[in-house]
């Protein structure tokens, strides 16, 4: 099974893929950051340079329907931030 589960792509993670050379990936909870190191290069055929992870916890929700409050929470995911070797690039719109 891979380790990286889908890319982070939002505004402030293409600033930093501009800016940077920085890309965002949501991982699996228990990959380290040698595991990510090599899916990432394997599956993007570029050189890493850092690997910089975190756990993001989940925030509360609630909102108000007929039938009373509904509270719940979003996911809670691993997020891996890859910094790749100056001239590397990913293009994660390729395949559209």
């Amino acid at each position: 099974m891979s380790v990286i589960i889908k890319p982070i792509v939002t505004e402030k993670m293409t600033q930093n893929s501009e800016k940077f050379n920085r890309f965002g990936f949501q991982v699996r909870p228990e990959a380290n950051k040698l595991e990510i190191k090599a899916a990432v290069e394997a599956l993007y055929n570029v050189t890493v340079v850092d690997v910089n992870t975190s756990n993001v916890h989940g925030k509360a929700k609630s909102r108000y329907t007929k039938s009373g409050v509904i509270s719940g929470h979003t996911a809670i995911y691993k997020k891996a931030i890859v910094t790749l070797k100056e001239g590397d690039t990913i293009d994660f719109y390729s395949n559209i």
